[in-house]
């Protein structure tokens, strides 16, 4: 079987390209946007991000979950 090649633009990160300095858990419009409807946390080649963000995201969303910002699970 062969694979299919899919070509396309390549997502750049919303950090980097917004020049946002840090990831701050208390910011929940930006953090909506690296989750799925069933709020599971978006991997990399969803989300478009670097490593480096990647990482500080999917540490702020569970941050945020725990003070009670955003759901565990969408109802």
């Amino acid at each position: 079987m062969q694979q299919k090649t899919v070509i396309g633009k390549p997502k750049q990160c919303y950090y980097c390209l917004n020049n946002i300095p840090e990831v701050d858990y208390k910011d929940v419009e930006i953090l909506r946007r690296f989750v799925s409807s069933f709020m599971k946390i978006a991997p990399r080649r969803r989300s478009g991000l670097c490593a480096w963000h990647q990482r500080k995201v999917s540490t702020a969303i569970k941050q945020a979950r725990i003070v009670g910002l955003m759901p565990f699970t969408n109802k």
